[in-house]
């Protein structure tokens, strides 16, 4: 009978081939910025600030299990704390972006500490009216009120003295927040919080009876989005050189289309979100001279994907064909022993062992 040997492995074949792929596409992102096309790389920002955000919230809901529709909470305060140590502090944009994140991260402690007191839908319901408590005290404070305020021209300058490098600034700062919170998802699910919080999001009460805190595994992922949240709405309102409460805070905008995305892609798996992405952006792109019909399109199509692939396009594909990107799961796999080398001179083992040699 032939020994099996077993190994645990998360990487698989078709994850390494699809690694290449991906650093291969990140080159070429890289090299964009030299064939001079600004309205590819303004493309190219959007698409990665909106990958962004959907990583954030597929965290946040697909892991964690906090269905959250407030999160242009963090975004729009994000944006306007860029504007504000930007305006009052006098400190420079790009010095200001991780800041904004930092101060959303602070300010979603206290959110977070009310928010928990609900679950459910009126934990949804709670992050909602929260971005709306946001958006009505931006009104009322002097940075612009209703009416919005624009970055200093000296502010925009300090980026880069000329719009070719400003634009070239703003690209790869996008391009790198992007691989960044893949990267940020990726190393964390794979990590014991990972499985912490996937226990967690499966049975919270059986995880707990093992020992695992649920409400700061909570509170760290609802903390950790919240920052990163907060600095991709300064990178937005940084590119687009104004704000507004409005605008800032637009549930259709910065939350709606975030949810509509992860939703088609699939929710809880990391490769959803570039799915989502790349159809929102194909019905966006391909029907922009129909007015908003590309929203209508992107909702009937996320509720014949809740009717009949709940786990989205991706989650369908990956369950069917057994596909896997960015693999978190271990998984033990069976390798076949290697067979016993035969002598090279063929001679076989059994000539060997009858082999009477001389005495010395």
């Amino acid at each position: 009978m032939t020994n099996q040997t077993y190994i645990v492995a998360r990487a698989t074949t078709a994850s390494k081939a699809a690694l290449v792929i991906m650093v291969s596409c990140v080159v070429v992102l890289l090299l964009v910025p030299l064939t001079g096309d600004r309205g590819s790389m303004r493309l190219i920002v959007e698409i990665c600030y909106f990958l962004a955000l959907a990583q954030m919230w597929n965290l946040l809901a697909g892991y964690a299990g906090l269905l959250s529709v407030g999160q242009q909470a963090f975004s729009g305060f994000g944006g306007y704390m860029l504007f504000a140590f930007v305006v009052y502090g006098g400190l420079s944009p790009l010095i200001s972006l991780p800041l904004a994140g930092i101060l959303a991260g602070i300010v979603s402690l206290p959110v977070a500490i009310l928010m928990f007191r609900l679950s459910g839908p009126y934990f949804a319901i709670g992050t909602w009216v929260t971005a709306e408590v946001f958006k009505l005290v931006f009104f009322e404070i002097p940075l612009g009120g209703g009416s919005g305020m624009s970055l200093p021209i000296q502010a925009i300058r300090d980026i880069s003295p000329t719009t070719e490098g400003r634009e070239l600034i703003i690209y790869l700062t996008a391009l790198a927040i992007a691989v960044g919170s893949v990267a940020l998802v990726y190393s964390m699910l794979r990590s014991r919080f990972g499985l912490a919080l996937t226990a967690v999001r499966d049975n919270e009460r059986a995880s707990a009876s093992v020992g695992i805190d649920s409400f700061r595994l909570k509170l760290g992922v609802f903390v950790t989005v919240a920052a990163f949240t907060g600095m991709v709405g300064a990178l937005i309102f940084l590119q687009k050189l104004r704000i507004s409460p409005g605008s800032a805070f637009d549930v259709m905008e910065w939350s709606a289309g975030i949810i509509f995305i992860v939703v088609i892609g699939g929710i809880g798996r990391i490769e959803g979100p570039f799915v989502g992405v790349a159809v929102y952006f194909l019905l966006r792109e391909t029907t922009a001279n129909y007015g908003a019909w590309y929203m209508i399109l992107l909702g009937l199509l996320a509720i014949v994907i809740m009717l009949f692939a709940r786990q989205g396009l991706w989650g369908f594909l990956a369950e069917r064909y057994r596909l896997t990107v960015f693999p978190i799961e271990r998984r033990v796999r069976t390798v076949e022993p290697v067979e016993k080398a035969k002598p090279s001179n063929g001679i076989s083992d059994t000539a060997i062992s009858n082999l009477s040699l001389p005495p010395f």
